[in-house]
């Protein structure tokens, strides 16, 4: 049986070619070790059920660009699946441009807890910038808007409807912030998570012009940097970029851009794409 798995630092999807789904955290090597990659998998009781059944594993995860790192995910999931015969592992930016792609040469970009983009022409996956992370880049990501939010609430600056949410529904403090921020891992999941207050302010006027900042911000960067970039479809993939397609489509409108796919769980568009392979050969 085939498994297909699409992670970024905040979730992972797995779904079988049964179109069953499974969701564990995120495996992001940069921050887990095989060894921990392995003991959170063997924790999931629908996994486990499925464990000596899957023969092919394809998984997609955030900053699996390099061997070293690929290796990381590669020793957790031959530990698990004991019964492959077939293990792959690949960047979820490559995951992105074979979701959404709709037949033409398109920029495929992710806004999730973080961002990144690249141009498929169809065969190949061309990144013209790298990603930043959480501290140096990720524009118009969670993480991002998560980090502004904070900062913000700190200085003063948000509305005070928005603040209220902030400080009585999750007790910020300066110290605790500076605790999950500085001294705790996953600090890129854990700013992430404030991302949430955008949809749940009533101050929706600033937060849609925050959230248009921030898109700006990500098409300057990571739109703009291809040549000719408004003659090709611009897909998104991401819970970021589902939540705010209104605005994202203003963005690109305002950029001369056609907005194409987006899709805020892309393991199905993955699955179907994998199965098309297959039929073709």
């Amino acid at each position: 049986m085939i498994i297909i798995a699409e992670s970024g630092s905040t979730k992972t999807n797995w779904l079988t070619v049964t179109n069953e789904l499974h969701e564990t955290i995120g495996f992001n090597p940069l921050f887990f070790s095989s060894e921990n990659i392995y003991d959170e998998l063997i924790k999931h009781k629908g996994l486990l059920k499925l464990k000596d059944e899957v023969t092919e594993v394809f998984f997609y995860g955030a900053s699996c660009s390099s061997d070293d790192r690929k290796q990381i995910v590669f020793d957790a999931l031959k530990n698990y699946f004991t019964k492959v015969s077939t293990i792959k592992v690949d960047h979820d930016l490559n995951a992105a441009a074979f979701a959404t792609y709709d037949g033409r040469p398109g920029i495929a970009c992710i806004l999730g807890t973080g961002s990144n983009s690249c141009l498929f022409d169809g065969t190949k996956i061309h990144e013209e910038v790298p990603a930043l992370g959480y501290i140096l880049g990720d524009e118009g990501s969670g993480a991002y808007f998560g980090k502004k939010l904070i900062a913000k609430y700190l200085y003063h600056e948000l509305p005070k409807a928005t603040s209220k949410i902030l400080k009585e529904e999750y007790g910020l403090e300066k110290e605790k912030i500076f605790d999950a921020v500085y001294k705790k891992p996953l600090a890129n999941v854990y700013l992430a998570s404030f991302a949430k207050v955008m949809t749940d302010s009533p101050d929706k006027e600033f937060m849609e012009k925050f959230a248009e900042e921030g898109f700006a911000d990500f098409f300057s960067h990571h739109v703009c940097c291809y040549k000719n970039y408004q003659q090709y479809p611009v897909h998104f993939v991401g819970s970021i970029a589902y939540h705010f397609k209104h605005i994202l489509k203003k963005v690109a409108e305002g950029y001369g851009c056609e907005l194409g796919v987006v899709d805020k769980n892309p393991v199905y568009r993955l699955l179907d794409y994998h199965l098309s392979l297959a039929k073709s050969l």
